[in-house]
């Protein structure tokens, strides 16, 4: 398999239900400078109750466009406005 991420295929990642259950698109990812913990989201305001644990492969398999950001740093995250836009990065704000 050609898998485009440095972490492993089985790798921990957060999604919400939006993405897994109703097939909304990823618009939102950050990889966590703390923990190094990818975040794949649809870009709306979440409770946490939303929150879907499941493996870095599966998200590639759901969505193969991520691999575009597979080598983006910890501290750093894109949002794009639909699945047709580029990617932005920017370096996370630092939470106090």
């Amino acid at each position: 398999m050609n898998f485009p991420f440095d972490d492993a295929p089985n790798t921990v990642a957060i999604t919400c239900c939006h993405i897994m259950n109703d097939n909304m698109p990823i618009l939102h990812i950050s990889h966590d400078s703390d923990d190094g913990m990818w975040q794949f989201l649809c870009g709306t305001p979440h409770d946490t109750s939303e929150g879907r644990i499941v493996s870095l492969h599966q998200i590639y398999m759901h969505d193969p466009t991520v691999a575009q950001l597979a080598d983006m740093p910890c501290g750093y995250s894109a949002d794009r406005q639909d699945i047709t836009t580029a990617w932005r990065i920017r370096k996370s704000q630092r939470k106090t």
